[in-house]
């Protein structure tokens, strides 16, 4: 095998890398615009379905026994040591608890 095709081959691999993470950081540094989620203007289609999805179930009492049975689950699986279903189930339960909080957050204009 021939040194110098092997020394050529590791600097294009090299020269690829550089440029690739060249690449990526330029792709972090470019700005865009932020878009936020607004709530759909009242006596619209978008609201009733807004209204029904987010204030009567994901807000009301059926995501909040919703989150109180994830973490109920999550317990059970963590006792049968599968603590990484466990975990993503947690995540979840916390979600549907902190409902509002997320909601909110949803609708801030993040730049």
């Amino acid at each position: 095998m021939n040194t110098s095709f092997t020394q050529q081959g590791k600097q294009i691999r090299q020269a690829k890398m550089i440029t690739g993470l060249a690449v990526l950081c330029a792709a972090c540094l470019l700005t865009a615009n932020a878009m936020a989620m607004t709530v759909p203007a009242a006596g619209s289609f978008a609201y009733d379905l807004y209204d029904i999805g987010v204030n009567q179930i994901l807000l009301g009492p059926i995501g909040f026994i919703a989150g109180v049975a994830c973490m109920v689950f999550a317990a059970i699986l963590a006792i049968r040591q599968m603590i990484l279903p466990a975990a993503g189930v947690v995540l979840g339960g916390a979600f549907l608890l902190k409902a509002d909080s997320v909601v909110q957050t949803i609708g801030a204009v993040i730049s």
